[in-house]
């Protein structure tokens, strides 16, 4: 099965899973300039960010441990340098 590419998201960018599944990222882009995803597709499931719980940094990459609108917890990983994002992790909801 042949996989159709992904899409750009809000960024311009979209990341290929392995498994041919496209990534896309409505950002919101604060007063100092640094992105915050506001929503991110899966494929063609749109997930709406209720609410950031954490994050990390690094020099190049970013990780936005975020609750989705499904209850859900994911991990969203954004590479600086390309511009790309990718899920880094994922918990269903009443998982420990």
């Amino acid at each position: 099965m042949t996989a159709a590419a992904p899409s750009p998201g809000a960024s311009g960018r979209a990341t290929r899973y392995r498994d041919g599944m496209g990534m896309r990222v409505e950002c919101y882009s604060g007063y100092r300039g640094e992105q915050e995803p506001r929503a991110f597709w899966l494929g063609e499931q749109r997930r709406e960010v209720r609410e950031v719980v954490d994050r990390w940094f690094a020099p190049d990459r970013r990780w936005f441990k975020v609750e989705a609108d499904d209850g859900d917890t994911y991990i969203l990983r954004h590479d600086e340098t390309s511009g790309d994002w990718d899920l880094a992790a994922y918990r269903a909801a009443g998982r420990t």
